[in-house]
């Protein structure tokens, strides 16, 4: 018998890129909106957990369009700050926002 370890994620705070990631994003998602307390960084869950979480994220985004400027007051001043502050931190870390060159 064959026996496989799963992996698991190491959580936004962790990651490459300091957490500005579609991962990162979509974790700072869900604590906007109470899908997971804001800062579990969702470290030892599997790709399945993940899986899940982006559906769920998903699901409350759909009734703003997915966009942030259609979210209510509390919504929209909670995601601003808190991707402000992982901009602000992940900077901090030695992350830049300018695109690579690709030539």
């Amino acid at each position: 018998m064959i026996q496989t370890r799963t992996q698991t994620y190491a959580g936004v705070d962790q990651e490459d890129n300091h957490g500005m990631t579609l991962t990162g994003r979509i974790i700072r998602d869900a604590w906007v909106f109470g899908i997971v307390p804001e800062g579990n960084t969702f470290a030892g869950k599997t790709a399945g957990d993940l899986q899940n979480l982006f559906e769920q994220v998903h699901q409350a985004w759909e009734p703003y369009g997915q966009l942030p400027s259609r979210l209510p007051p509390e919504l929209a001043e909670r995601h601003a700050r808190i991707h402000a502050q992982a901009v602000e931190s992940a900077k901090a870390a030695g992350w830049s926002a300018e695109l690579g060159d690709d030539d």
